[in-house]
Parts: C-alpha cells; structure tokens; sequence
C-alpha cells in the first residue's frame, strides 16, 4: 500500500519537492500550495484526515498546522540549513561579493547558524540574525530586515519565508530566498518512508486484551445451578467471538469469567480511538460497559503481551469493576479510559527508583503521583485530592505524604477548611 502524503508549501518550495516526488513511487502525493501563511490553516483542515503523513516546505506552515491541534498524523518540514544555506551564501559571496557579516538572516537559531557557518570555513560570523519559534509574520520579518539596510548596517537580507522575501522586494530591498534542496527533500523522504515502516511495524505488534465479565450481575446476582452458569459462559463466549472476529483476533478462556483476547496493537487503538475510550461493547455484542473489566497489553512477543495484560487488568481490578487499562511496551501505564481522571504513569525512571530507594513507596505509586501533579499543573495537592485521584482511601493517601514529608520531599505549606465544621486539610508541595 502506498504512503498517501500531503505536501503543503509555497509556489517555489512546492516547484523543488514535486521535482523529487518521481523518484518515490511507493509515495502517492497531494500537494497544496499556499500564498499568504494565513490561508495555511483553511487549505489543511478540510484534508486533515486524507492522508497518513503531511509534509510542510518550512517551519511557519509547520507550526501552524501544529497549532490547530487536529493534525493527528506524523508531520515533518525540509529544514533550510544545510546545502541550500550553502547555495545561498555561494552566489552572495561568489556573484555579488557579499560577506556574512553583510547579510541579515532570519528563522535559524544562534547555535544552528554558528555551527554551519564553522563547518562551512566561513570566519566571519554573522551580525544580524531574526530567530523564532513557530509562527511569525511575513511584515515583522520585513520590518526587520529593512530597518538594518536602510540604517546601512547591511547589504542584502536573507529569509526563508517566500511571503517576506516577497514583501521585502516591493520596498525595495535587496532580499535572496533561502530555498529547499533536492538532497535535503530527498533526505526528509527517505525519513518519512522508515517512519512508516516503524509505525506499521508498531501496528501489528501483538496486543493481548484480558476481560472480566460477571454475566450474572446483569441477571440481578443470585445463587445459579452448574447448567445456569455453563449457558451464561456459552452466550458470552458468542458475544465476545463476534467482539474478536471484528478485532481479527483468537479468543481463549482463562477461567470462570476471564477471557483473553490475541490481536494487534492497530486494531486495539482503532477501537479504542488511541486508547483513549472504551468501545461500546453493549451496541457492538450486547454485553453492558459496566459489567468487564478489562486489561490491555502490548508487547514485542505474545507472551510480553499477556503478562502486560495481565498487569494492566490488575490495576483495572484496583479501580473497580468496568475499568479498563493498558500497559505498553514501555512500561507506560494509561487510564482508566474513558474517564476524566485518566492519567499516564511509568514504571521506569531512574528518578523515581531513587525515590522509592529512600522512601517505603513503591514506583508505581510515585509514578503514579508523578503523573497526576503533572495532569493538575501544580505540585500542591492535599490528602483528599490525592486519595480521589488514585482511588484510595484518604488515610492511605495521608501516609503517602506523611513519608514523602519525613524524607524531605513534601513540605507542609498551608491548610484548607473544605468548610466551617471540618477538619482543616494540610497542603503539601511535592518536589520528586
């Protein structure tokens, strides 16, 4: 199947990357070309989802596809430093006899700029130079490069965006557009053809789904006859095979009331909308949302995915009945999905492990806490708030703190009266 690509770029830009487009037949192309930087965000949009990678001719339109936040594929941009500097500074220095230190330069940063030019043998460093991050208009690069030529400060500017080279010569100033290469098209190309290699490779990595289900619980509980409990398990097991053939997977059982699912990772984020939410089993098989409990598992072997999942179902269990969790290669932990307290916690990290080293906490728990300061935006939380975000009792979230404290990484830094006749909360500020 070929790589289907959008390519969004300027008239100029857009010209060198098609040029190289022939050599890639595995690469089915949708080019878009763009005038102004704000028409960028309409021309994306209506295509987002058409295509399994974008490529942008630069960092501005780069950045402004990133800012929409509805670009949820791999995206890349053929960087300007490189050979089509050197082009630049050749027919400068060779055609009109223009030093570096003549020349004002925009979009590289300092260290960028100072590393090619050493690399280039070119002593003479350069003086004037616009750099930013993500977005920036075409008429403040303008502005500042004319300002330093009409000042005679410089000789000539140098910009990667088409739209200020354009606006830069209806004032009048001597402007060279620092354009894409072939080599350097080529070189991203090549890039985007191994990402997708891996992301393919990523796809079909075996996944394993562990489920709880307690068909009797729908039924209102009760004490069931053998043959009860056998027809229970029989119009599941139909339920779920109908669950596993959409998944293309097998399925197994793994005792009373646990079945095991072997599909891939693909399929699993598919249904799962990037492991974000639950599928509607009820609408799909006609099994209610409520009643599994489920444990996801990724991994490089089938056997790394079922202790995985079996990990993750634990942690599911912990939080109740209808959870759902994963565990990934990673060592990554994600959920419960489809709540609003979803977080993400790893088990590996070398800070953590120190952590837990000089404390009684485990690094699952740290990570866990990790996790959810970082979801809040603060390292200021109290027993109660920690105790509803982990699921945990509050006198075990009081512990947690109380241990942090006596090892110096939690400090006592005010208290809150949830109201008149309660008990003040101590506040605490985590430093992990």
């Amino acid at each position: 199947m070929k790589l289907r690509l959008g390519v969004m770029g300027a008239d100029d830009s857009l010209a060198i990357i098609q040029s190289v487009m022939p050599e890639f037949p595995e690469i089915e192309y949708l080019p878009f070309v763009y005038w102004k930087e704000e028409d960028i965000t309409d021309l994306l949009l209506p295509h987002v989802d058409e295509v399994d990678m974008w490529l942008f001719s630069g960092q501005v339109p780069f950045a402004l596809a990133s800012a929409t936040g509805k670009v949820q594929v791999p995206m890349a941009y053929v960087p300007h430093i490189g050979a089509s500097l050197y082009r630049t500074l050749l027919h400068l220095s060779h055609q009109l006899g223009i030093r570096v230190d003549e020349v004002s330069f925009d979009t590289f940063s300092p260290d960028e700029l100072d590393h090619f030019l050493e690399e280039a043998g070119i002593e003479d460093g350069f003086k004037w130079l616009r750099h930013y991050e993500g977005v920036i208009s075409a008429s403040e690069l303008a502005d500042y490069h004319e300002m330093l030529w009409r000042e005679g400060k410089t000789k000539a500017a140098v910009t990667c965006l088409r739209s200020a080279g354009l606006e830069l010569e209806k004032r009048g100033v001597p402007v060279h557009r620092v354009l894409p290469t072939r080599a350097g098209v080529l070189s991203v190309l090549h890039m985007l053809l191994r990402t997708n290699e891996m992301l393919h490779f990523k796809d079909s990595q075996i996944a394993v789904q562990m489920m709880e289900i307690d068909p009797f619980r729908e039924l209102g509980g009760g004490t069931f006859s053998t043959d009860e409990w056998q027809n229970a398990e029989i119009k599941t097991m139909e339920k779920l095979l109908r669950y596993t053939k959409y998944l293309q997977g097998s399925l197994k059982t793994a005792g009373p009331g646990r079945y095991v699912i072997f599909t891939t990772r693909g399929n699993l984020q598919e249904v799962t909308y990037d492991y974000t939410t639950i599928p509607d089993l009820e609408g799909m098989i006609g099994i209610r949302a409520d009643l599994v409990t489920c444990g996801i598992g990724i991994g490089k072997t089938a056997y790394e995915a079922e202790i995985h999942g079996g990990t993750a179902l634990m942690h599911a269990k912990e939080r109740g009945t209808g959870n759902w969790m994963v565990f990934f290669d990673d060592k990554s932990v994600v959920g419960p999905l489809g709540r609003d307290e979803q977080i993400a916690y790893r088990y590996t990290s070398q800070q953590l492990q120190e952590v837990s080293q000089l404390t009684s906490l485990s690094v699952m728990t740290l990570s866990k806490l990790d996790s959810i300061l970082k979801k809040r935006g603060t390292n200021l939380i109290n027993a109660h708030e920690l105790a509803q975000h982990m699921q945990i009792l509050p006198r075990s979230a009081r512990r947690i703190l109380i241990e942090l404290e006596s090892k110096g990484i939690a400090q006592v830094v005010g208290e809150e009266s949830p109201n008149p006749r309660g008990r003040p909360r101590k506040v605490y500020r985590i430093t992990l």
